[in-house]
């Protein structure tokens, strides 16, 4: 699993011009499932994003993490985080199929809720809107092959 975590003040995802989901401050989850993803490594990306220490203390060093600020998750499928990118037109076959991807998508927002954190989320395979209002700009990329 690979999971694009920006730090935000506020993120929306619109579908069809209605907002589908929304936050505050917290981060923005951009997650992408590859065929031999688990529920195992859903579980270890959930507990790996929710206790990251990348907000700001009161000296200005990174040394909080969501539960601390009060934050939130917005989770947003993105298949095109696999993307092969050898030619000019990105192939998508190491992207996981809906029937792998979408049981993984939900375990791993069961996962950051059950860790006590309010999750919004897109909707998996639709045509969405994301807005972000970055803070930091902090951008961090997680991928469970390499945690």
């Amino acid at each position: 699993m690979r999971a694009v975590v920006t730090c935000v003040s506020e993120a929306s995802v619109t579908i069809d011009g209605k907002v589908k989901g929304q936050i505050g401050r917290g981060f923005l989850v951009l997650l992408g499932i590859a065929p031999q993803d688990t529920e195992a490594d859903a579980v270890r990306l959930a507990d790996k994003v929710c206790g990251c220490r990348v907000f700001e203390d009161e000296n200005g060093k990174m040394n909080l993490n969501l539960a601390t600020i009060g934050g939130s998750i917005l989770v947003v499928s993105q298949f095109t985080l696999y993307a092969n990118l050898k030619s000019r037109r990105p192939g998508f076959t190491g992207a996981a199929r809906p029937e792998t991807a979408i049981p993984l998508y939900e375990k791993f927002k069961a996962e950051c809720a059950a860790r006590g954190f309010h999750v919004e989320c897109g909707e998996f395979g639709a045509y969405m809107e994301v807005a972000s209002v970055n803070e930091g700009p902090v951008t961090l990329l997680f991928d469970t092959e390499t945690l």
